[in-house]
Order: C-alpha cells, then structure tokens, then sequence
C-alpha cells in the first residue's frame, strides 16, 4: 500500500493508505471526507469540554444577555428543565453567557472529560508521528464514543440549537466562524505533490509511479491558493540537532586554541628550575621500583 503523508501547509495532518492503482477523483472524496471528519470530531471535543464545564447551550435570543437582561426581556429557557443531567445539576456560571450554568457533576464530567481525551487522540496529529494511518472507521468510531458519552450524561438529549446535537444531525452553520476556514470543499480542493498538482482524471501512479510500498509527502489545500511551498531538506528538530552539534565543535576548537597557545610551559626549556635541578642531579627522578 502507498502511505500518504497528509499535509495543509507546512503542517501534518494525518497518514493514509491506498493504492497507487485508485483514481485521483476517487482520493480527493476519501482525503476530504477524511480531513473534513476529524476537523468536526476537533469541533465537538471544544464544545463538549464547555458542556462539561457549564451545561447545555441557552436559546440564541439569551446569548450573551446578563441575568437583569434576561428578567427585563422576561425570556424563559424552555430546555433547562428538560435536559437535566443525569445525578443532578451543578451550579458553575458560564462567564460568556452562552450555556446556561447547570453544569454536571463531577462523575458526569469525568465521563465526558475522558471521552473527549480518547476521541482526540484518535485525530491526533501525533499519529503521524507513530506511524499509524487515521480511517474513516477510526474517525467514525471516535464519533460514536462522543455520541455516546453525551446520551449518558444527558439522556433526554441537548436542546435542538446545541451545537453539539447540530454537529451530531450535521446541521452545524460554521458561517462567519474561524472553524469554517478548516473545512474544505472536495470539487474545489486540489492535493499537490513535489510542487505539482495531482490532476483529476488521471490515476496517483501516474504521478508517484507504480510501486507499491511508496511513502510520499502531499499537500491537501483550497484551489487558487496556488502551488504550496516546498518541503524544507531538514526538519525543524533536524536543524536543531545540527546547531547543536556546529556549538559543540566550535567549544572543542576553542578549548583546543587555548591548550595549544600555553603548551610551551610543559616544555624543559620554559621551565626556569631546570638548570638547578640538573646541577643538584634531581633531574629524571622516577619514584617506585624499575
């Protein structure tokens, strides 16, 4: 299987296996329904640690509005009393003013808190780093923890404009959110490798060649953004290591001048006792049996 090395800029993203046999057509649905995945799976991980923390999402109309406001406008959230978690409620205000404060309690937190540590670490770039390719199932798998850990907590459900239950029934709106510049969009992206575009009708094994267990670098990103800079030769870690090791020798070098500037004083002729010792007859003593 050819092992492709994901990228969106100069950032890795995830590993993926497949063919090099299979359409450039086909690999850019599976490539951007594969990052599109994990970048929803990313989003309901931050908003599931905010449900944790101060309960469900109050109604559009009282976002933001201070408690006085909320009395003057005579608005009623309808839902607090329907989605009580489960054990009772916790009183912990939301500081923002977009969730309602009836936090869960701690055992309930917990099982959102550790689900949420799993599911990220199933999307987590560091798996680029240990080798391991991200599926679809993965992903899917990571979904359905989080589903679940919700429908524990909150048996009832969330409320309909939750973001969770919008990410959950894929109604989300990302408009005007920094989340939606993630997102990409399958017929307007393009996926690049060694500084060429990968072109659609075409298969990967006209681009990569044909064998089989090929590990390439390629950059996912929106058309129009035109060709995306070229790999750097050594990695950051890489340059680290190598100033490191340049430090190192320049300290010997020096180390080495200094010792060679005052090597005469080890010679006789720099010692000023030599003659003294040579007219007492002290000179080559040795100490310890011959």
């Amino acid at each position: 299987m050819v092992k492709l090395h994901i990228k969106k800029g100069d950032e890795s993203q995830f590993l993926y296996d497949t063919t090099v046999q299979i359409p450039i057509d086909e690999l850019m649905i599976e490539l951007v329904a594969l990052h599109n995945a994990r970048q929803k799976v990313d989003r309901i991980c931050t908003v599931m640690g905010e449900l944790a923390e101060h309960g469900i999402s109050l109604p559009p109309n009282m976002q933001g509005l201070a408690e006085d406001q909320i009395e003057d406008l005579k608005l009623i959230d309808e839902w607090e009393d329907k989605c009580v978690p489960s054990g009772g409620a916790v009183v912990n205000k939301d500081p923002i003013g977009r969730r309602n404060g009836q936090a869960p309690n701690e055992k309930m937190k917990e099982v959102l808190t550790k689900t949420v540590s799993e599911a990220k670490k199933i999307i987590s770039k560091d798996q680029v780093k240990a080798n391991v390719c991200v599926t679809k199932e993965m992903v899917k798998d990571a979904l359905d923890q989080l589903r679940g850990a919700v429908m524990i907590v909150y048996p009832m459900g969330l409320p309909p404009h939750d973001p969770i239950r919008l990410e959950f029934e894929d109604k989300e709106d990302l408009q005007g959110q920094h989340a939606s510049l993630n997102v990409l969009d399958e017929p307007t992206s393009s996926l690049w490798f060694s500084g060429k575009e990968m072109l659609r009708g075409k298969k990967l094994m006209d681009f990569i060649g044909k064998n089989e267990k090929t590990k390439i670098i390629a950059k996912l990103q929106k058309k129009g953004s035109g060709a995306p800079a070229r790999e750097a030769v050594f990695s950051e870690e890489e340059k680290k290591q190598m100033m490191l090791h340049a430090y190192r020798k320049q300290e010997e070098f020096k180390k080495l001048e200094v010792d060679r500037e005052d090597a005469y004083l080890n010679s006789d002729w720099a010692d000023s006792s030599s003659l003294k010792r040579q007219m007492q007859g002290l000179k080559d003593i040795k100490l310890g049996p011959r």
